[in-house]
């Protein structure tokens, strides 16, 4: 992103070292004439759009023709709620899990549901075109894959909903945790200024038994590390103000460590228990290897990021600004 005093990472000046340390590489910029690096999407938004308050740079500017807003109390306005959802070869998954956000969502007043198809292969694409006629649905897709950190980098931008809920495209996370986590975000911003992150913890999983021990293991070494004091960050359920979201570094895999990155900006992490399904179509787009074999960077890099800021207390000084004068005065 060019200008505004900000580096490509969108963590300010704080995160250039950091990318330079950690092998990442600038995003395409014109003046630099730099390709971007392979986590870095570059989402091409599919069928009509939303009207947009910040069209990101990475997604295609919305056209001004309006969707149809089918039944949504919303209407045209700002919905409540966004749901985010990074899918990659999910086409069996995409209508039905889609028919539960609906029907979770309803009692909030509806929600914008935004997928972004991380390059899928399959027949996801199609699928999601199909849902995205209904009006509520948002269809980002990747020309290629760049990972699901990026996918919901790109979902959280295009969303216009104040607040983000996310989770898994294969339907092992139920979208019926959603109004719970989205009251008690409510309920924690009411509490006190600050960053607010809700995540789900699994509680009962419905994994192999290898992953379930994979994930317990790395779950208590990332805490003893990083001190997030998270039981489970590997949940895809989330949910958090879009604007805290935005003003995070971003990194590949840094969905796995957004408590630690809440914390960092100075907010609260909350857990709430959910419920974990098994998976009943498609199969997994990622082994446990692969996941451990990127851990220990990932590690070192966010508790580099941990080291190397430190948040200000700010108080104001002065005499607060005075409102303008009235006409009438």
């Amino acid at each position: 992103m060019a200008g505004g005093g900000r580096d490509d990472l969108g963590a300010g000046s704080l995160a250039r070292p950091y990318a330079l340390w950690y092998g990442a590489r600038p995003g395409k910029i014109k003046q630099r004439r730099v390709p971007p690096p392979a986590w870095r999407a570059s989402a091409r938004r599919i069928g009509p759009d939303f009207p947009m308050a910040m069209p990101p740079a990475t997604v295609d500017p919305p056209r001004l023709e309006q969707r149809p807003e089918p039944g949504l109390a919303w209407g045209g306005g700002v919905p409540p709620l966004s749901v985010v959802v990074p899918v990659r070869n999910e086409g069996p998954n995409i209508a039905p899990l889609i028919a539960e956000i609906r029907a979770a969502t309803a009692p909030l007043g509806g929600a914008e549901i935004v997928y972004v198809d991380d390059g899928s292969t399959d027949d996801t694409g199609a699928a999601l075109s199909r849902e995205a006629m209904q009006g509520d649905v948002v269809h980002l897709r990747h020309a290629r894959s760049c990972g699901q950190s990026a996918a919901i980098v790109s979902g959280v931008k295009a969303a216009r909903g104040a607040w983000i809920a996310t989770l898994d495209g294969d339907g092992q996370n139920d979208p019926a945790d959603i109004p719970a986590l989205f009251s008690r975000a409510g309920a924690e911003a009411a509490a006190g200024p600050g960053p607010v992150l809700v995540a789900g913890h699994r509680v009962n999983r419905k994994d192999t038994a290898t992953k379930r021990f994979t994930s317990r293991f790395a779950n208590r070494f990332r805490a003893w590390l990083l001190g997030d004091a998270t039981p489970d960050t590997g949940c895809g359920l989330k949910l958090f103000r879009r604007a805290d979201f935005l003003e995070l570094p971003q990194f590949d895999h840094m969905h796995r460590y957004l408590p630690a990155l809440f914390l960092r900006a100075g907010g609260r992490v909350v857990s709430v228990p959910v419920n974990h399904r098994p998976r009943l179509r498609g199969q997994s787009n990622y082994g446990t290897l692969d996941r451990l074999a990127v851990a220990v960077a990932d590690l070192v890099g966010v508790m580099w990021l941990q080291r190397r800021w430190k948040r200000p207390q700010v108080e104001r000084i002065g005499a607060e600004r005075m409102a303008p004068p009235s006409a009438e005065g």
